[in-house]
């Protein structure tokens, strides 16, 4: 007769907490702002805004930060009225979203579209828009999907940069 001792049982993955909480941003942050975009302006992905743009468009971003931290991420939500010959209602558009290159793969990006999302749905919006030059996987995963510039608020589409080469993707909400 063999006797082993009982191992115990493995213990299941610790859940995830998020290392970063995400806040509306302020005036404030406008240089953190520019400073976390412009790794992405100089790769061609984002356009670049001076700091006084994003002190005065403070309002329309969401920023990830740890405690103690620099910022980890942001994202704007620019929200266009139905305009008189529309058949919808508000929209918004996405836009300067990004995650600092050590933070990205740790659910930053995704924690800052959930707060984005809850934030459209908290303004009664119809849909969101973004352009995107990259392949747009995460809002893809998030339910957006590829559309045609015919939805989107005029005003943003004849602001886009054709040089480019967006691609649109909209979520109806």
């Amino acid at each position: 007769m063999t006797t082993a001792t009982p191992r115990p049982a493995p213990l299941p993955p610790a859940p995830s907490v998020p290392t970063h909480s995400v806040r509306p941003a302020r005036p404030q942050d406008a240089a953190a702002l520019a400073g976390l975009s412009r790794p992405f302006v100089r790769s061609g992905a984002l356009r670049e805004r001076p700091v006084s743009l994003y002190a005065a468009h403070a309002a329309d971003f969401l920023v990830a930060q740890a405690p103690g931290s620099p910022l980890e991420g942001c994202v704007g939500l620019r929200v266009y009225p139905a305009g008189p010959r529309e058949d919808r209602g508000a929209v918004g558009v996405v836009y300067n979203f990004c995650v600092a290159g050590h933070r990205q793969g740790c659910g930053v990006g995704a924690g800052l579209l959930r707060a984005l999302l809850a934030t459209a749905r908290a303004r009664s919006l119809d849909a969101l828009f973004t352009a995107t030059t990259g392949g747009g996987d995460l809002f893809l995963r998030y339910g957006f999907a590829p559309t045609a510039t015919r939805p989107a608020p005029t005003a943003w589409v004849e602001s886009m940069d054709p040089r480019r080469d967006a691609r649109i993707l909209a979520k109806i909400l």
